[in-house]
């Protein structure tokens, strides 16, 4: 069977061949019942509007460039599925790369894009250690959207979390239950996610006239194990710490194990005493499913997909965009373990 054409659509709907364009491209100012008569032909017909084609005539695209380096970041997968939803809606197609930590890799990546003729790249960056983007993505003539976790200081249209207003929100929490002595396991002394809930942290203590004491924030590398370490150290030099902020959930776990090693548990009644009460930063797949249910602030990262989605949309029908920086609050979701 002949494959229908745009032809054939218009004369079975009565109308012009730029009309049914017009329809399939959602431009111009037509009539419902235009349009629905156009549909009906489509769907008779059973025609398959060739988007990439439409697009090379009008020299356009409906491709945007995905690009994801940490494939194990729960916060990157994330926002990765809503930037796709968000991007779908609106009629756009994802092309995903995962390049590795290096300049060659990343430089095939952006080749690839280049001839796959993307329209604009979202860029999720997964080194928290640091401020700067690759020198490719500096050189990047397109469209381009970097989502972070830490501040990037760069003139570029950013998408990121506050992660000062995450700790302030989850210590001034801690503060009004009662909580005096608070400690922060976790993270690497040069983790800038870490630095920046630090200074939300401490700044919420000196709101409230609490000592800030430099000895109650231990780093550990990643992992449960190292976070449980920790968390002992700290718990048997500090017996009068009641309450714990957790960098990342594998610290949140370890937490958990080194608290009940040195015969203390997790809650939030008024024992403080004999509990210590825990909150993350992370919206983990399996935070239903601990005993106790941990409180944490979101990390806000569907909002954040659809953030970044809706802002290279935006740049790539408003060229002379001034450049964006988005910053997303997190929500205190309170539960059993604080």
């Amino acid at each position: 069977m002949k494959k229908a054409s745009i032809v054939d659509v218009a004369k079975a709907a009565g109308v012009s061949v730029s009309t049914v364009s017009l329809v399939l491209r959602q431009k111009g100012k037509i009539s419902a019942a235009t349009i629905d008569k156009v549909q009906a032909a489509i769907s008779t017909l059973g025609y398959v509007h060739n988007i990439a084609a439409a697009n090379l005539r009008a020299n356009t695209s409906n491709l945007i460039g995905l690009i994801l380096r940490d494939l194990s970041d729960s916060f990157s997968i994330k926002v990765m599925a809503s930037v796709v939803q968000e991007l779908e809606k609106q009629g756009y197609m994802v092309f995903l790369g995962q390049p590795q930590d290096d300049q060659v890799s990343l430089g095939r990546c952006l080749l690839s894009f280049k001839r796959q003729g993307v329209a604009g790249i979202i860029y999720l960056a997964s080194d928290s250690t640091c401020t700067s983007l690759p020198e490719l993505l500096r050189q990047c003539t397109l469209p381009l959207v970097i989502v972070s976790q830490s501040l990037i200081e760069e003139n570029c249209n950013l998408v990121m979390r506050d992660n000062r207003q995450a700790a302030s929100l989850a210590t001034r929490y801690l503060i009004e239950r009662g909580h005096r002595c608070i400690g922060y396991i976790g993270g690497g002394v040069d983790c800038l996610i870490r630095q920046q809930r630090l200074q939300g942290f401490r700044s919420m203590l000196a709101l409230n006239g609490l000592i800030y004491k430099e000895d109650f924030e231990l780093t550990c590398s990643d992992g449960t194990h190292a976070a449980s370490v920790a968390t002992q150290q700290l718990l048997e030099k500090h017996n009068t710490i009641t309450a714990l902020l957790c960098h990342s959930p594998d610290a949140m776990i370890g937490c958990i194990d080194g608290i009940h090693q040195v015969g203390r548990t997790i809650g939030k009644d008024i024992f403080l005493t004999q509990q210590v009460a825990l909150i993350g930063f992370e919206d983990m797949l399996y935070v239903n499913l601990t005993s106790p249910a941990f409180t944490y602030v979101s990390s806000a990262s569907e909002e954040t997909g659809r953030q970044a989605a809706s802002l290279i949309i935006r740049k790539l029908k408003e060229p002379e965009l001034q450049v964006q920086h988005i910053m997303l609050s997190g929500q205190l979701i309170t539960r059993e373990s604080a």
